[in-house]
């Protein structure tokens, strides 16, 4: 595993899977189930976008770290490892985002 933030918060996350929900956040989403995550993931987000919308980037940086959060916990919930999710970041990397739109279809939005 890497040595990088997100891979050790996915590890400390997944070791909770299982855990006493009393006693741990994380392992009381994760007896919720992926619909409860994800749920947490979008109101995450939108508490990220309103942050960007003020201004705010000390906010901004503070939100965008529960929506991290969230998200990998989310992937946890779901079956879905970081390490899955870095290799299809890698799989685009050097690819135009609108070049890679298109190859999978896509038309809803402005996207990145």
């Amino acid at each position: 595993m890497s040595d990088h933030i997100l891979d050790r918060l996915a590890a400390t996350i997944a070791s909770r899977r299982g855990g006493d929900p009393e006693s741990s956040y994380t392992a009381k989403l994760l007896a919720k189930g992926p619909v409860k995550s994800a749920q947490k993931v979008g109101e995450e987000a939108v508490e990220v976008a309103i942050e960007a919308a003020r201004g705010d980037a000390e906010a901004l940086a503070s939100e965008s770290a529960d929506l991290l959060y969230h998200l990998l916990v989310l992937w946890t919930a779901a079956g879905v490892t970081p390490d899955q999710v870095w290799a299809k970041l890698e799989a685009r990397e050097g690819t135009s985002g609108l070049a890679e739109k298109a190859a999978r279809g896509q038309t809803k939005g402005d996207g990145a």
